[in-house]
């Protein structure tokens, strides 16, 4: 139902634009995310939208990353911007009620399967 696109690989300093089209149910009442996956198969936020409409940004991707929705297209997407090697993960979109309060794995219902985005010294 999240299905993530834009992910690829990029030389520091370099943008990617990661994509999340939701299909089969309507978002918009939901919060969403994104999160990216760690090397102990956690999956720690990088940024969600906030029930009052403001967004929450992991300090790892304060000043270089923004995220925003259309709900009128269903999607979401995250702009990175002078992207490092230590962005480097798989990327995951996330919907779920709870991320409206809560960014954070547990609080996400629904996931995409990821995207790969390696960025390279």
């Amino acid at each position: 139902q999240l299905q993530a696109s834009g992910g690829g690989s990029v030389q520091a300093g370099g943008s990617l634009r990661l994509s999340c089209a939701a299909s089969g149910r309507t978002f918009s009442n939901y919060g969403m995310g994104w999160f990216r996956g760690g090397p102990g198969g956690e999956r720690e936020a990088v940024s969600c939208i906030r029930s009052d409409g403001s967004t929450f940004y992991a300090d790892s991707a304060m000043g270089r990353f923004t995220f925003s929705r259309d709900n009128a297209k269903n999607t979401m997407y995250l702009q990175m911007n002078s992207l490092k090697p230590e962005d480097t993960a798989v990327y995951y979109c996330a919907a779920g009620m709870l991320l409206l309060d809560f960014c954070v794995e547990a609080a996400s219902n629904y996931w995409g399967q990821g995207t790969l985005v390696t960025v390279s010294s």
